[in-house]
């Protein structure tokens, strides 16, 4: 976040290895001075991976390479051919293609085993630059932020945080050197550090410093199934950690609070209304007048707010609602583990064991979750440590606990601690949200499952309307964070455009920023379309956490491009304005002031209008009508949505059966998972999936109990499980069901 204050000083699974085959040499001797001495290691990483390592000079090893910490195993790959001083060119197989490998220039082409060529690298081995094919197809990935959607075309430079590249539009830059070809391939720059160059009809990777060229270390993919792609990357960083149900419903962020009844009486308003709301978020003073606590960085309750915090946090528990917390790191670096011995006589904020130690007592009042600020300076090895301590402090306490935290930097591996991470200090306008699109879909083809932006845009200005803040909370309910947040903050309530109170309007330091016309503040239409999408998101929650489960054991991500589900339809790989929800629920957010119509392309194959049931085929764009009620919703024919009912918060019991939607026209299938939604519990065999399988000719919808998992509380489920206008009522009690049509 930008201020005007002064910051003050800175304080003190590893995978199998797959075989691989070294054909005969072919080619000539290289001359001894043509290349600089280097050493250029191959390695077999899976059937799909291998590894390429070029070290400064002779007698390589994998050990030399900088650890950061983005792989699970920085040894991972068995080297199976190593180059040094005078050598030939060769061929080999590894990772599930056919490589020559050429001394002068150094190069490596790269080919299926039918022969068809993949990439083409060339490396400069004084620089460590690598050039290879830019392609005629969307290159994706590199992590959040930057030029979108198709990286081509564009100079990259990588820079972290609120800096990195065009702030109001785009969103804090969280860089990521993993590069997708929807053609089928992969890279992850491992080492070094580097920048893109896109421009060409080659493009180009370099260090961001030249002294750091060598080691050069990288990771190549090849698969024709772009799942295959997801799972590698998982393989290399690490899959997904399942963050706690709770961090799946909406979540109410505040900036300046004017007292404790305040606190009180917005909690009491979302469930007299009867506003779906899980998590409460509260700013810190210093980036507001009045936060939570008493400065910038400090763990201190603000006493005019929070005069007692633990009863304040007790009558929100009460109340069903989770607490989490703003905090800012004041050190440029971060090192170590949070189980590692803090010195107190020389206590040191960048020992995360000392600074986790300043989050306890807080925590031990019953905070729920964290909300790590800033940290742009922060390098990649102390942006992951910061990822990691705020996943295992709070376990040091609540060991059987899923922790919570909603982060603003990182890096390849946060996944592993179950970081949720935001877009940062956007503006509110209609090119921000149309932005916001194809920067989580990058986000998520970087292995970063849960993800969001500020519904409403963080600094308002004079687009900031009633219709903008609708179409983007409509956006957010499909976002993994549905989370509402920003300056003007009164506006970011559901309620809030029909009070005619903005809130503290705090706008004065921001070029562009403005407070909505008075006019704007007596919206009747916004409240019911705000609970509407509300309790959308809550039914579709057993679909979602079934997604995000997914996630931690394939690598897919929640919100989906289309190219993941649609690799052979040219269209639907260029597509970056919509969506894919999982597997099934494509997203067309409204994106256009005064929209009455939306152009959607669906990929080829039957889908229905989840509004109206309609069936469309795909392949097409189609101009769908919509109102300010309405975005764009469709369903694949040959898919199965689970719909609970509407909860005010997660946990809450409610005596109504789930429904579930059978989409005829093709065979289909769904796992729903089910666990306590806060433990680990899970791990020890303690969840429940219910597989479900449509068979399209039978008619009929068969329910099992999936290996391994068993009935969890309230033990058998009763299900209501439709086709069109027709339902079957069942009762799921662990032993094999049907529901015929």
């Amino acid at each position: 976040m930008n201020h005007g204050w002064d910051r003050r000083r800175v304080l003190k699974q590893l995978f199998a290895a797959a075989g691989a085959i070294v054909m005969p040499l072919r080619g000539t001797r290289a001359p001894a001075s043509s290349v600089p001495t280097r050493s250029v290691h191959i390695s077999s990483v899976s059937p799909h991976t291998f590894r390429l390592s070029i070290f400064p000079g002779p007698h390589g090893q994998l050990g030399t390479i900088p650890v950061t910490g983005p792989l699970v195993s920085p040894s991972v790959g068995r080297p199976i051919l190593v180059l040094e001083d005078d050598w030939q060119s060769h061929t080999l197989q590894a990772g599930g293609v056919r490589l020559q490998v050429s001394p002068a220039p150094l190069a490596i082409t790269i080919e299926t085993a039918q022969g068809r060529a993949v990439q083409h690298l060339a490396i400069d081995p004084s620089s460590g630059a690598v050039e290879f094919d830019t392609g005629n197809a969307p290159l994706v990935g590199l992590g959040e932020g930057g030029a979108q959607f198709d990286r081509r075309g564009s100079f990259d430079p990588m820079i972290n945080g609120q800096g990195g590249y065009e702030l109001r539009t785009h969103g804090g830059r969280v860089p990521i050197p993993w590069l997708i070809s929807t053609t089928g391939w992969a890279m992850l720059f491992h080492q070094p550090f580097g920048t893109f160059d896109f421009r060409q009809s080659r493009s180009r990777f370099q260090a961001a410093r030249p002294e750091d060229g060598l080691p050069l270390d990288l990771f190549f993919i090849t698969a024709s199934e772009p799942g295959t792609i997801m799972t590698e990357y998982a393989r290399l960083t690490g899959y997904p950690e399942l963050p706690p149900l709770w961090s799946f419903g909406y979540q109410q962020s505040h900036r300046t609070l004017a007292s404790s009844r305040e606190v009180i009486d917005e909690a009491d308003t979302f469930r007299q209304k009867k506003l779906p709301c899980d998590v409460l978020i509260y700013l810190g003073t210093g980036f507001c007048p009045s936060g939570w606590n008493t400065e910038n960085g400090s763990f201190a309750w603000n006493s005019h707010v929070f005069p007692d915090p633990k009863a304040i946090l007790d009558a929100l528990h009460e109340k069903n609602f989770r607490v989490a917390l703003h905090a800012v790191i004041l050190t440029d670096r971060l090192r170590g583990r949070v189980h590692d011995k803090c010195e107190l006589d020389r206590f040191d904020e960048q020992e995360a064991s000392c600074y986790w130690q300043a989050h306890r007592k807080d925590f031990a009042m019953g905070v729920d979750g964290w909300w790590p600020d800033e940290g742009d300076p922060l390098d990649i090895a102390s942006r992951l440590t910061r990822n990691r301590m705020y996943w295992e402090g709070p376990l040091l306490d609540r060991p059987n606990e899923r922790p919570y935290a909603l982060h603003r930097n990182g890096y390849a591996g946060m996944q592993r601690y179950a970081s949720f991470l935001w877009s940062g200090d956007v503006y509110s306008t209609w090119e921000t949200l149309r932005t916001q699109i194809a920067v989580g879909i990058n986000t998520g083809l970087s292995g970063i499952p849960y993800w969001g932006t500020d519904i409403g845009g963080f600094v308002p200005t004079p687009e900031f309307t009633a219709e903008l803040y609708v179409r983007w909370f409509q956006f957010g309910a499909f976002c993994p964070l549905f989370r509402a947040h920003g300056r003007t903050w009164k506006l970011r309530l559901p309620w809030g455009w029909n009070t005619g109170d903005p809130g503290p309007v705090e706008i004065k330091n921001y070029g562009g920023a403005a407070i909505p016309d008075n006019g704007q503040l007596h919206n009747h239409a916004v409240e019911p379309i705000c609970r509407n999408y509300l309790e959308l998101r809550y039914r579709l929650l057993p679909y979602l956490y079934s997604t995000a489960r997914e996630s931690t054991i394939t690598g897919m991500p929640i919100m989906r491009a289309l190219w993941l589900h649609h690799p052979d339809d040219p269209a639907a790989l260029a597509c970056g304005d919509q969506y894919l929800w999982g597997p099934s629920v494509l997203v067309a957010p409204v994106v256009e002031k005064g929209a009455t119509t939306r152009r959607v392309y669906l990929p080829r194959g039957a889908w229905y209008d989840f509004w109206t049931g309609e069936r469309k085929e795909g392949g097409s764009q189609i101009t769908r009508t919509v109102d300010l009620e309405t975005m764009p919703l469709y369903v694949r024919a040959g898919s199965i949505l689970p719909l609970g009912p509407v909860k005010q918060y997660v946990s809450e019991k409610v005596d109504q059966p789930m429904s579930v939607s059978v989409y005829p026209g093709a065979d289909a299938k769904f796992l729903l998972y089910e666990d306590d939604g806060t433990s680990f519990a899970y791990r020890k065999g303690e969840w429940m999936g219910i597989e479900m399988k449509w068979d399209e000719r039978q008619r009929s919808l068969t329910l099992g109990l999936a290996s391994g998992s068993r009935m969890v509380e309230p033990g058998s489920r009763p299900l209501v499980i439709k086709l069109g206008q027709v339902s079957r009522e069942i009762v799921f009690n662990g032993t094999p069901a049907r529901a015929t049509f």
